[in-house]
């Protein structure tokens, strides 16, 4: 007989059932609490409520584990790329060669963006951040293809992923154009995923753009690295769009503003900006690590800790070594990968850190990879948008097919004024 877990509450006792997930994750059914007791649970930032049963990804903090549909992360990151790792985060398994072949078919066929979408780039000042633009044509997507809203079976599924995979590094790539003034390029049928987002990037009409195999394959790495990560900020704003069956563009457009905040998808932003304050500043670093470390100066250390890790980010370890591998192979240096290194070292050697479990998380070096590759800074989470497509799609379709699923509709503890009189307007 399952357990239980015992309530007491006014004197009285309730019973409430347990569930316990693949993965030996514990949980209390709270979801007849209100009916039975009058009360609800308060959990402010949602740190200990699971607000669903999900088997898309694995994370156990503590031990540092990250694992897409079962499947250690550094498994995937050795030996798949990004379009098969999308494959995998949506539909549940890794493809076959027919299905790996025929997405990414569909991934090339949907690269192009209608003409008349063409044209909206022009409309937006070429200030406008890249993530405004971004959530704005996703949706605008759907106005232009209806036929990708309706979707009945895993055909429908798959052609709407692959149109939403495929158009956003349009769409980004677009957008960064736009922002520099040179002409918006267009997508090649020949080119892999990443060789051809760099070619929309990089090319101008003069000259051809044509990106390395080291580069590309760090590219595959960034994204396929981002591809979900449990329920985090955003993907559960697509969900929650998501349950008022809300159609997988909107849903994931929402997404993107999800992501836009510094608190989410600018955290390698402000690593990276970190790094060249301290380059700049000429500040040593051991110097920088007191000053993080001593309150009153009010200095933050970027890049480091995690709310889910307690351990180190894995994906830190294997970005890591990728922009180890990408700079040696590029001949290039950097000095702000020196500071990091510098800076990874005091932290891991010092106690204040350590015991505050402070391990370099995925931010800190995915910015350093990005800029190796040649991406510029105010398009560092829109890179992150594109490599996360693949875990709110496989979010939405996983609500959408739940056939208990209910619109999402938190609770709250109301502390305003009570009771309070309307006042005539002469009276205020």
């Amino acid at each position: 007989m399952p357990e239980t877990a015992r309530l007491e509450l006014d004197g009285k006792v309730y019973e409430l059932p347990t569930f316990v997930g693949s993965e030996g994750e514990r949980a209390i059914d709270i979801a007849k609490l209100r009916d039975i007791t009058g009360y609800i649970t308060l959990d402010d930032g949602y740190g200990n409520t699971g607000s669903c049963r999900s088997a898309i990804t694995y994370i156990d903090g503590d031990a540092g584990i990250l694992r897409y549909r079962g499947i250690p992360i550094e498994d995937i990151a050795g030996r798949s790329s990004f379009v098969e790792t999308a494959w995998l985060v949506i539909f549940g398994e890794l493809p076959n060669v027919e299905q790996r072949d025929h997405f990414a078919g569909l991934l090339s066929e949907s690269a192009m963006i209608d003409e008349v979408m063409r044209k909206h780039f022009n409309a937006f000042p070429q200030t406008a951040p890249p993530m405004a633009i971004l959530s704005a044509m996703i949706n605008t997507l759907s106005a232009h293809d209806a036929g990708v809203t309706d979707i009945r079976d895993d055909a429908d599924m798959e052609r709407a992923a692959a149109v939403l995979i495929s158009k956003v590094r349009t769409i980004a790539a677009a957008a960064y154009k736009a922002s520099i003034g040179e002409p918006l390029v267009y997508p090649r049928y020949d080119l892999k995923y990443a060789e051809n987002f760099l070619h929309m990037m990089f090319s101008v009409p003069y000259r051809q753009y044509e990106a390395t195999p080291e580069v590309a394959a760090a590219l595959n790495l960034f994204l396929m690295l981002h591809a979900d990560h449990e329920q985090n900020c955003s993907t559960s704003t697509v969900r929650m769009v998501g349950s008022s069956k809300a159609n997988l563009f909107a849903s994931c457009a929402a997404g993107v503003c999800a992501l836009w905040g510094p608190l989410h998808g600018g955290a390698n932003v402000a690593a990276v900006q970190m790094l060249q304050q301290i380059h700049d500043s000429g500040m040593p670093v051991d110097e920088f690590v007191r000053k993080v470390k001593n309150k009153d100066d009010g200095v933050k250390l970027m890049g480091f800790g995690h709310r889910v890790y307690k351990n180190f980010d894995p994906r830190s370890r294997i970005l890591k070594k990728a922009v180890d591998d990408v700079l040696a192979q590029l001949e290039k240096t950097d000095p702000l990968l020196d500071i990091a290194r510098e800076l990874e070292t005091a932290a891991l050697e010092d106690d204040y850190f350590v015991d505050r479990k402070l391990y370099p998380n995925v931010d800190f070096y995915s910015g350093i990879l990005l800029r190796a590759i040649g991406i510029p800074l105010e398009m560092f989470t829109v890179m992150f948008a594109i490599g996360r497509m693949p875990g709110w799609i496989a979010n939405w379709k996983e609500i959408n097919e739940d056939p208990k699923g209910r619109i999402y509709r938190p609770r709250q503890v109301y502390v305003g004024p009570t009771d309070v009189k309307w006042r005539p307007r002469d009276e205020r």
